[in-house]
């Protein structure tokens, strides 16, 4: 059996501060480049834009500062079909910087968010009234870093019982090292990561953060409690461990420009699943269609196949998925 019981009916919230980012062509250095590229960037709002992609009802709840950046970030989050009426201007704080450095396969960021808008953010959030008629939200461990008033926001969300609240939580561990004093992140991600309906969580990163074995078995061990917890490894596979039983999809094979923004989408495609008809392989499937859209492009947020496309690949049976989904897929690069 691969149904689950779904989220109830409604929007998707997604709560979380998005910055402006700078970034050089992925062949350019950033201490040469002439000229840098513009755009936005944000776990949160990543995965609400793809939300809306998939055709998801969501919001973005945030904070920007009363400047430029700020409304560049409001109108690009807006145009990709999210409600952004729940977003703060702060007079006070500025919108966030990130810049990318290119470098070789990864990717570094390097940050300029301290007492940014976001960073004010607090449990206050929780009572606005898009919550009310949620199916899910949205929160990310990039939050709890942020400061102290953004982390009570996140651990009151998920330390209220689901029978004192209508959405169902999900929660992304993306781990930023930079933005947590040494020694605080690993003890953090995991209790907030295990008090989540839907878990999402990298191998790589459950291993650098918990020294936890090779397996997505062995994050499944850590932690237990989440109703659904996605193990994702990398290019290979995708692991959704729930009550009803484990399901892996391995992903697609695809070009990578920059992998950043590719969990987030992959976060959203599960989700937008899951809410479709909680079919969790399918949902897995979406989640690696989604993020194969970002693999290729150098913003967070890369344009998704036509649905026509997406529902091909959705159908393939399983060896095929494997063997003909790469070429269904290059078309749209």
């Amino acid at each position: 059996m691969t149904n689950v019981r779904r989220p109830a009916e409604g929007a998707v919230v997604c709560i979380g501060e998005t910055m402006a980012a700078l970034a050089p062509a992925p062949s350019e250095s950033l201490e040469t480049a002439e000229d840098l590229r513009v755009s936005v960037a944000g776990a949160e709002s990543n995965v609400a834009m793809y939300l809306a992609d998939l055709g998801v009802p969501v919001s973005w709840l945030s904070a920007l500062g009363d400047d430029a950046l700020g409304r560049r970030v409001r109108a690009a989050v807006a145009a990709a079909g999210v409600d952004v009426s729940g977003v703060r201007c702060d007079p006070e704080r500025p919108t966030g910087l990130l810049v990318k450095e290119p470098a070789g396969t990864r990717t570094r960021v390097h940050y300029y968010r301290s007492n940014s808008a976001a960073s004010a953010l607090g449990p206050d959030v929780l009572d606005d009234d898009r919550l009310v008629s949620a199916s899910v939200v949205h929160l990310t461990g990039v939050t709890p870093a942020l400061s102290p008033s953004c982390r009570s926001l996140v651990t009151q969300a998920l330390t209220t019982a689901p029978s004192e609240r209508p959405y169902a939580i999900s929660f992304d561990v993306n781990h930023r090292p930079a933005l947590w004093p040494p020694g605080t992140a690993a003890a953090a991600l995991r209790d907030l990561a295990d008090r989540a309906d839907i878990t999402f969580v990298g191998l790589d990163e459950a291993q650098e953060l918990w020294n936890t074995g090779p397996e997505a078995a062995d994050v499944r061990n850590l932690l237990p409690h989440p109703r659904l917890l996605v193990v994702k490894n990398g290019g290979h596979t995708a692991t959704a461990f729930g009550g009803e039983g484990t399901w892996t999809v391995p992903a697609l094979r695809t070009e990578v420009v920059e992998p950043v923004g590719a969990g987030d989408a992959f976060a959203a495609g599960f989700l937008a699943g899951l809410l479709r008809d909680g079919d969790i392989p399918r949902a897995l499937r979406l989640g690696h269609i989604t993020a194969a859209s970002a693999l290729k492009v150098t913003s967070d947020h890369g344009r998704l196949p036509d649905w026509d496309r997406i529902q091909r690949l959705l159908d393939l049976p399983a060896q095929e998925w494997e063997t003909q989904g790469p070429f269904l897929l290059a078309p749209h690069s």
